[in-house]
């Protein structure tokens, strides 16, 4: 039983994506061959994944308790413990940046104004995706949209985790503009379709409630042969073929394309058992999960490059 809360406590409290959002971002800085960035930096992006998932779910259960499954229970069971960990990671999330930026003042102003429009951008569509944060905003909310729900995580994952780490290196290191070249923005659209996919094979799992709320989702839309087919493996195809691209413009190896490529091979295998309906621990650990095989993968394909 302490086995199964622990897994819980990890999944639930989103400590899993914080592990995926850091692994991702360290193997963004390997495979543009950059080095990796300060600690802090890491821990700011991990710290602040908790946060903002924990904050979102935890504001949307307060004001939607009737809507139970196991992942709500667990927060209604563990609701003084949640406060507790989101004042404390403020806390942190606080200091850390200021110990993260201190002595890059000076950098500021040297590092492209492109790229602080880009990072600015991530955080806005970031805010704007949970409307519940922000009451004053009314019925306004990028979430609304159902087939643009999925677009819109993968592409603020992806901000965070393939555009960031990059942006934090040219604010160390000020005048080569890493963030806005090429290759950079390959790795980009590799990872936002990645997740993006991810993200639909999520919705499958709330069809029923979706279809409920009238939340027009591509599944609750077109169906789930139709979502597969129509959306799914041509996404996948796309993601593959910009790392591709990305590998052979870097002259990466063999081994690392093929070791690479291994998410991919697991991500097909996944699609074909989605039929079958799971409980939300399995979405959470097999699904999203495959953004940390995908991270492994990655680092492991370029240590051996």
């Amino acid at each position: 039983m302490k086995t199964i809360g622990f897994i819980k406590g990890v999944f639930y409290g989103n400590y899993f994506y914080a592990i995926c959002a850091v692994s991702l971002s360290i193997e963004c800085s390997l495979q543009l061959g950059l080095p990796l960035n300060n600690i802090f930096y890491y821990l700011l992006i991990g710290f602040a994944t908790v946060l903002y998932y924990t904050h979102a779910y935890y504001i949307e259960i307060k004001r939607n308790p009737i809507n139970l499954n196991d992942r709500t229970a667990w927060y209604l069971r563990n609701k003084k413990k949640i406060e507790g960990s989101q004042l404390l990671l403020t806390f942190l999330i606080a200091v850390i940046s200021i110990l993260l930026v201190n002595g890059l003042q000076p950098h500021f102003s040297k590092v492209n104004f492109k790229s602080w429009i880009i990072l600015f951008a991530t955080l806005v569509i970031a805010m704007g995706y949970y409307k519940q944060l922000y009451p004053f905003w009314g019925k306004w909310g990028l979430r609304n949209n159902g087939l643009l729900k999925p677009l819109i995580i993968g592409l603020v994952w992806a901000g965070t985790v393939s555009f960031s780490p990059v942006f934090f290196y040219d604010l160390s290191y000020p005048g080569l503009d890493k963030s806005l070249e090429l290759l950079t923005w390959l790795f980009f659209i590799e990872n936002w379709l990645f997740i993006s996919i991810l993200c639909i094979l999520f919705d499958i799992k709330d069809y029923a409630n979706d279809a409920n709320q009238k939340l027009k989702t591509w599944v609750v839309q077109i169906g789930l042969k139709k979502t597969l087919y129509w959306v799914i493996y041509p996404m996948t195809i796309l993601s593959i073929l910009a790392y591709w691209i990305f590998a052979i413009t870097q002259e990466s190896s063999l081994f690392s394309i093929l070791f690479n490529s291994i998410p991919y091979v697991l991500l097909i295998t996944v699609c074909t058992f989605m039929h079958q309906r799971k409980s939300i621990l399995y979405y959470l650990a097999i699904i999203d999960g495959l953004m940390l095989v995908k991270a492994i993968c990655g680092i492991t394909g370029m240590l051996g490059n």
